[in-house]
């Protein structure tokens, strides 16, 4: 079963961290995407640039509108996302667990619709 694993934090609270914070942050991101590709469970994944890069794009009364930045106003921001092999729901929230050990960073597991009927 594959699964996407998104990762959100306040932007703010990680441009304010010092360098060496920074690069241990990504440090753990950089670990647990080679431990999931030795085991042949990482698929693809990568961090995100900054929600001020972000344009949104929706349709109202049939019209494309296109807004500059997310769509949401929250306090965490999508800065990543993995997706992943997992061979149940357990082993990919235990997946997610290990994603960071920095407080206000959430991790939404979300199972992929599979379309393509494999």
């Amino acid at each position: 079963m594959q699964y996407m694993l998104l990762v959100y934090e306040n932007e703010s609270d990680f441009e304010s961290l010092d360098e060496t914070e920074r690069s241990a942050s990504v440090g753990r991101h950089i670990a647990f995407a080679r431990k999931l590709r030795d085991e042949g469970r990482f698929l693809y994944g990568d961090g995100l640039q900054s929600t001020t890069t972000a344009t949104t794009v929706r349709k109202v009364k049939g019209e494309v509108v296109l807004t500059d930045g997310p769509f949401a106003e929250t306090k965490e921001q999508l800065g990543g996302f993995y997706v992943i092999e997992a061979a149940d729901l357990d082993q990919a929230l235990a997946d997610a667990a290990m994603i960071s050990d920095r407080d206000g960073e959430l991790i939404e597991v979300r199972p992929i619709m599979d379309y393509t009927g494999h």
